[in-house]
């Protein structure tokens, strides 16, 4: 067996044990149906989807299923985890509307985009080999579980508590994340869209203020769930609070603005505009442009 292939089922077993300690983290004090946990359920199914699909996206070498069941194992989960859960309160109800309208969006923009494309380049050294496409498809389950974590326990959680003032401050944050997340899609989907703008950079509109955007807002997004979250939480179920913050830790460390930057810096690296826009714009918490009219 080569490195790399250890290295990726490495990779799948540590995602499988930070999983399991997220879902006895949060499963503390929350419901349980037939003796078994709802919240470690509810990750167990996460996990779940992923392998199933893998195995036909393995065989077809396709990557064209991995987006759409991400996004929609995010309903799935949190649909199960209210129907499963104690007790269905407002607060439930409202989390699963906010999941499921984020998942909704982000899942169709996504499909859009690798259908444009005809493919997704991130795949193209990874789906030939079996574990690496594993460990892909795992990694997705541990994204979901993670991310969903804050959410998941305020649904299961044996606590109730009926929606109060930090409602209204928590969706105002979600929505804000929410609307700098889509519009910066859709403005990037435009530019690219423009054959005047084949091989150029974007550095409008929201992109001219941060080179990412669409992934400030996706973090804001997660805070707000999280805030909308903690009235409910008590003991271990304070860990599922790492949401909003593994979030972060991901797209500016690991797979978002690492390899986006990375991929802009051998294609447009040492040109004059693209170094004024690197110089100028930060990288993700967005500020307003330092000069106006600074071409793409």
């Amino acid at each position: 067996m080569s490195r790399p292939d250890r290295t990726a089922y490495a990779g799948v077993l540590i995602a499988i044990v930070v999983g399991a300690g997220i879902a006895w983290a949060g499963s503390r004090g929350g419901g349980e149906i037939g003796g078994f946990p709802v919240f470690a359920l509810a990750v167990a199914v996460a996990y779940l989807i992923q392998w199933v699909v893998f195995v036909p996206a393995y065989l077809l070498q396709s990557e064209r299923f991995y987006d759409l069941t991400g996004t929609g194992t995010y309903i799935v989960v949190t649909t199960l985890a209210v129907a499963l859960a104690p007790a269905v309160d407002g607060r439930s109800v409202l989390l699963l509307l906010l999941v499921a309208v984020w998942a909704g969006r982000l899942g169709t923009f996504l499909v859009r985009r690798v259908r444009r494309a005809g493919k997704d380049d991130r795949f193209d050294t990874i789906k030939s080999s079996f574990p690496r496409f594993l460990m892909t498809w795992t990694l997705q389950g541990l994204w979901i579980s993670l991310t969903l974590a804050a959410a998941l326990a305020a649904i299961t959680t044996t606590t109730r508590d009926e929606l109060g003032l930090v409602t209204v401050p928590s969706v105002l944050v979600w929505i804000a994340g929410f609307a700098i997340e889509a519009v910066a899609d859709r403005q990037k989907s435009r530019f690219r869209a423009d054959p005047a703008n084949k091989g150029r950079f974007i550095s409008t509109g929201l992109w001219a203020w941060s080179r990412h955007p669409n992934y400030f807002g996706e973090i804001v997004i997660w805070i707000g769930v999280a805030l909308l979250a903690v009235p409910v939480l008590h003991g271990w179920q304070w860990v599922t609070l790492v949401s909003p913050l593994f979030v972060a830790f991901l797209l500016t460390r690991v797979s978002g603005v690492p390899l986006l930057e990375k991929k802009a810096d051998a294609t447009w690296g040492g040109q004059p505009d693209y170094e004024a826009y690197k110089r100028d714009t930060p990288v993700l918490v967005p500020r307003p442009p330092r000069q106006a009219g600074r071409p793409s």
